[in-house]
């Protein structure tokens, strides 16, 4: 039950409560017995005025709610105002007829009530009874005189008391009910009767026994006051008896002679007495007995008109809810809500219409769940594309069917080092530094079209040298190409510079392997053959000749040396045996290399400064000695020519926010002149070097080494702030840098020394 319907119901029990209280009236007006109405007469009017003046508020309350749902223009709400109107006007109009009607019907039935005639009449019935009751009561006291006059003088005995059986004849004769002797204080001396239920008549009253002393003779009619009934009323006679004994201290004495009256008269005279009681009454409470009806009647009306716009509100309601319930639901659809719609439980084409309209929504709702489901499903889709695309070492543009550029991921941004997402809706060819390359880029797009190459027949492939800027390095690119849908075009490109860099350095490995093989063979005869001409021939020479001879064999010795040394680097390099890891102690191992440069140390050329905590890695001692030695020699010569020259040796231990440990770095550091620009990206190829007696090879062997221990190099030139304020900084240096990752359990670490031995022997075995 929805509230307005709790609330119709509990309004009908109002004002079923306001007709109940008026039939109540009615009933006090129809009932003979109204004393209890009459009784409580103030409190059901006012509690009948309370009721209507509740209904009217009601009534009140639900038309300015009406009015402001007519004048928000709320659907429904003028048919609702036409409906009550209507029912009101069919409940007012009857209403107010039978109203008018009723009100001139009862004022002039109230005025013809009390008529003159009326009156007459009650007055002369009233009369006609008082006088034959008055007629019995004097005829009864003549009758009582009488009697008692000639009881005193013949039933009165010597000592004056009355005989009783003249007192029984005296009862018989008056046709009485009781005849007793009354003395003067009213008391029954004796008495003859019929009274039921007592020995005696009942006593008369002392206002009697005066009366009757003054007057000789009285009587008086009892039983008929308001409460009496008919059988009850009697008539009551008084009399002096006279004594013709002479006696002193005699008392007097009365006769009292009680007769009934006829019922049929009694009862006629108290009707007569009742009616003409009442009509005095209703005479005095004519104009408030005429109020109560009209007042009534105004209840009446009251709880019509209300019945009838509670109908008509109730009525209207039916018939409007489901096109309220079709607007609302119309409403909802608008603004996008598709949920479960009411239906109104009807069987008619109302209810008919709410379901249809409840099963279309339900299909909209279907439908649209599925559309959104194939857009998360799309948006998914693309969310995964561009994680992936984010994610993607490679680069990769989209450009549009007018080249210009689409999407960008963040590979391509970082492999050229030029922001191509602020380039989004422009040709590649308008960023700084990509012209030629965008224009090689869509002339390859243009041959695959036209005239694709062997196995291009879906992607073209294609390698470009780029160089973005003059102050950085040629980068080498392979670039991939492919035609999509609707005139777009997709290219993805890696850099592949460090792929060329590493193919160089295994083919000069290859180089340095056969050079070493062919050149090392004859180096040995040749410095044999030269010491043994020495042996020959210096001692059949002389002077000048010998010197020279001397001069020449040690020069072949020292080239030869040469070679072997340069030979042995190629070896060392291209034939790097695999390393044999084990637990080491770096600083221990720095020690030792570290050792063979005390004159370095001892001049202030190179400084230690080893951490104490530092943990135990996983590696190959002889292989680090020989990193450890390269980068202090290549130190060193950087600095020779500086009296102030600095070499700096550290280990430190990186930690994670956890203070767990993240890798053990060894740093080597200088105050040389740095690395040049252009050797900086290539410092780890092969002869690539700026010494002029330098082979090229030391850091290409510190890389292969670090390689193979799974540690990661760093190369940078230390910089120094600018002399003079808003200069370019200086170079103040290199810095040579390896962390290693891999770690041996505590308490494992060994020495250089003894990994070293342990490697020999394991080589040797």
């Amino acid at each position: 039950m929805t509230k307005a319907n709790r609330w119709a119901w509990i309004i009908s029990l109002v004002a079923l409560t306001g007709a109940v209280l008026v039939l109540s009236f009615l009933l006090s007006i129809a009932t003979g017995n109204r004393l209890i109405y009459e009784r409580h007469y103030g409190w059901l009017f006012w509690v009948n005025v309370t009721v209507a003046a509740f209904l009217v508020f009601v009534i009140g309350v639900a038309a300015v709610r009406l009015l402001v749902r007519v004048q928000r223009g709320k659907f429904g709400s003028r048919m609702l105002l036409k409906l009550a109107a209507i029912f009101a006007l069919v409940a007012v109009a009857p209403g107010v007829l039978v109203y008018t009607v009723s009100y001139q019907f009862v004022s002039r039935s109230i005025e013809s009530w009390f008529d003159v005639k009326v009156e007459g009449a009650l007055d002369a019935g009233l009369n006609l009874g008082r006088g034959t009751l008055d007629a019995l009561t004097n005829d009864l006291a003549n009758k009582t005189r009488i009697a008692a006059e000639r009881l005193g003088e013949r039933s009165i005995d010597s000592r004056g008391e009355v005989q009783p059986l003249a007192l029984e004849r005296l009862r018989e004769q008056l046709s009485a009910q009781d005849v007793a002797i009354v003395g003067s204080g009213g008391q029954i001396i004796m008495s003859a009767g019929s009274s039921a239920g007592s020995l005696l008549p009942d006593r008369p009253s002392a206002l009697l026994v005066r009366n009757a002393r003054t007057t000789r003779v009285v009587s008086q009619l009892e039983g008929l006051e308001e409460d009496a009934t008919a059988g009850s009323a009697r008539i009551r006679a008084l009399a002096f008896i006279p004594s013709s004994n002479f006696v002193l201290a005699q008392q007097d004495r009365y006769l009292m002679v009680t007769q009934p009256v006829p019922a049929l008269l009694a009862a006629n005279a108290l009707a007569v007495q009742t009616a003409y009681r009442e009509y005095q009454q209703r005479a005095l409470g004519r104009e408030g007995l005429r109020k109560m009806y009209i007042g009534t009647l105004t209840l009446t009306l009251i709880l019509a008109v209300f019945g009838a716009l509670l109908l008509a509100v109730t009525l209207s309601n039916q018939l409007a809810r489901p096109l309220l319930l079709l607007a609302q639901g119309v409403r909802e659809v608008a603004q996008g809500d598709l949920s479960a719609k009411p239906v109104f439980a009807s069987r008619d084409e109302l209810g008919g219409l709410t379901r249809s309209f409840a099963d279309m929504t339900e299909q909209l709702s279907e439908a649209r769940e599925m559309v959104q489901k194939s857009v998360s499903q799309v948006e998914g889709a693309r969310a995964n594309l561009q994680t992936i695309l984010d994610n993607l070492t490679a680069g990769v543009i989209v450009f549009d069917r007018e080249n210009r550029i689409d999407t960008v991921n963040p590979g391509a941004t970082r492999i050229l080092r030029l922001p191509l997402s602020a380039y989004r809706g422009r040709r590649l060819d308008e960023v700084a530094g990509l012209e030629i390359f965008a224009g090689a880029v869509m002339q390859r797009f243009a041959l695959h079209n036209t005239s694709p190459e062997a196995g291009e027949r879906d992607v073209w492939q294609d390698s470009f040298e780029l160089q973005t800027a003059s102050d950085r390095d040629t980068q080498t690119l392979l670039v991939r190409g492919a035609a999509m849908p609707q005139g777009a075009r997709l290219m993805v490109f890696d850099d592949i510079t460090e792929v060329v860099s590493a193919q160089r350095s295994a083919a000069w490995s290859e180089v340095a392997r056969r050079l070493a093989h062919e050149i090392k063979n004859p180096l040995t005869p040749i410095q044999l053959s030269a010491e043994r001409l020495q042996q020959k021939l210096e001692p059949k020479l002389e002077g000048a000749d010998q010197s020279m001879l001397v001069r020449a064999v040690g020069t072949i010795v020292t080239q030869v040396q040469a070679m072997k040394n340069l030979v042995n680097e190629f070896r060392d390099y291209a034939r790097l045996p695999a390393a044999q890891l084990s637990p080491l102690d770096l600083n221990g191992l720095v020690r030792e290399v570290l050792a063979l440069y005390v004159p370095a140390q001892e001049s202030g050329h190179l400084h230690c400064e080893l951490a104490s905590d530092l943990p135990a890695i996983i590696g190959d001692g002889p292989q680090l000695r020989q990193v450890i030695h390269n980068l202090v020699q290549n130190s060193l010569d950087a600095v020779a020519d500086r009296p102030d020259g600095r070499v700096e040796v550290r280990t430190e231990v990186a930690r994670t926010e956890q203070g767990d440990v993240r890798a053990v770095r060894l740093q080597v550091l200088d105050n040389g002149p740095g690395f040049a620009d252009k050797v900086l990206k290539r410092a780890f190829e092969p002869y690539v070097t700026t010494k002029t007696k330098g082979t090229g090879l030391g850091l290409a062997v510190v890389k292969k080494i670090a390689d193979e221990h799974g540690a990661r190099v760093r190369i940078a030139n230390l910089v120094v702030k600018p002399a003079a304020p808003g200069g370019e900084p200086g170079v103040g240096g290199a810095q040579v840098s390896l962390s290693f990752s891999k770690f041996a359990p505590a308490g494992t670490a060994t020495t250089a020394a003894q990994s070293a031995a342990s490697n020999a022997e394991a080589r040797a075995h």
